[in-house]
C-alpha cells in the first residue's frame, strides 16, 4: 500500500493511493478522493511516530565514492540530521546565495516500524515499516573534513525532500534490487541500483541498533550512486525509485525563499 500525508481543505490528512487519486483516511472525510494536484504534500510520516533520529549515509555506493575521489568506507559512514530538514513532494529547496556546487542525492529511505536494539542482520527487515524516496541535497562548498559534522552541508532547512509515498515493507519484496534515477529539467543525469550499496539495509539496521535503539518512525537514508550535478534556482529535480515512487522538487534562491 502507498501511504501519504497531505494538507487539504485547511487540515492535515492521512491518505492512500487509489487508482490515481488520494483516498482520505480522516474520519470526517473517510473514503473521499482528491486529485494529486489539489493537495500540499507533506513528508509521509506518522505524527505519532515522528522520526526521533534521522540517520544519513555517506559514500555508501562505491561509484559515488570514486566520483568524489574518496576511498570507499570500511564501515558505515553516517551522520545525524534534524527533522526540520524534511519537506514534502513538490516543495521547494533553498540554494544559499553564493555557493558554487549544490547537488541532489537520490536515496532509498528506510522507515523503522518497531523498536530495534541489537538486531541481527537475518532479522533486520522485520523491523522496517516501509520505504520512501529521499533527495538528500549536499552543498560541497561547506564540506570540511571527517572531524567536523556535516551540519552546513546536509542539515539545512528544506534540504531533504521525502516522499511522496510511504510504501509498506510487505510490498517491497527485495529492497536491495531497486533501480534509482534522477532527472534535472527532464534530462537523465543519474542512474543506479540499490544492489550496489556497500552496506545493505539489513546490515545498516544491525550496525546502528548495535549501539543505539532505533524507534518507530526513525529514518535511515541509505546513500546515493554516482551521477550528481550542480543544481541552480529554477531547476526541477525528479528522484525516482522503482516500486517506491517519483519525488519532484524545485530549487529556489535564498533571496526568494
Amino acid at each position: 500500500m502507498k501511504r501519504a500525508r497531505i494538507a487539504w481543505a485547511g487540515a492535515v490528512h492521512d491518505a492512500v493511493e487509489n487508482r490515481g487519486e488520494l483516498e482520505l483516511l480522516t474520519p470526517t472525510f473517510q473514503g473521499r478522493r482528491v486529485g494529486f494536484d489539489e493537495v500540499v504534500w507533506l513528508p509521509p510520516l506518522s505524527p505519532i511516530n515522528r522520526p526521533r533520529t534521522v540517520l544519513a549515509l555517506g559514500l555508501n555506493y562505491a561509484d559515488h565514492a570514486k566520483e568524489l575521489a574518496f576511498k570507499a568506507p570500511e564501515e558505515p559512514l553516517a551522520f545525524v540530521k534534524g527533522e526540520a530538514s524534511l519537506i514534502g513532494h513538490r516543495a521547494f529547496t533553498v540554494r544559499p546565495d553564493g555557493v558554487n556546487f549544490m547537488h541532489y542525492e537520490c536515496e532509498l529511505a528506510v522507515v523503522i516500524g518497531r523498536p530495534a536494539k541489537r538486531v541481527k542482520t537475518a532479522d533486520a527487515l522485520q523491523y522496517v515499516a516501509g520505504y520512501t524516496v529521499a533527495n538528500d541535497y549536499a552543498i560541497r562548498d561547506y564540506l570540511e573534513n571527517w572531524y567536523r559534522p556535516n551540519l552546513r552541508v546536509k542539515n539545512r532547512d528544506t534540504c531533504t525532500p521525502i516522499g511522496p509515498w510511504l510504501v509498506d515493507a510487505a510490498d517491497v519484496p527485495d529492497p536491495m534490487n531497486l533501480a534509482l534515477r534522477t532527472t534535472v529539467n527532464g534530462k537523465l543525469t543519474q542512474q543506479g541500483n540499490t544492489k550496489d550499496m556497500i552496506f545493505d539495509v539489513a546490515t545498516l539496521i544491525e550496525y546502528f541498533s548495535g549501539f543505539m535503539t532505533l524507534m518507530p518512525g526513525d529514518l535511515i537514508l541509505t546513500g546515493t550512486p554516482d551521477g550528481v550535478v550542480d543544481c541552480q534556482p529554477g531547476d526541477v529535480i525528479v528522484t525516482e525509485i522503482d516500486g517506491i515512487g517519483s519525488l519532484t522538487n524545485t530549487i529556489t534562491s535564498e533571496s526568494k525563499a
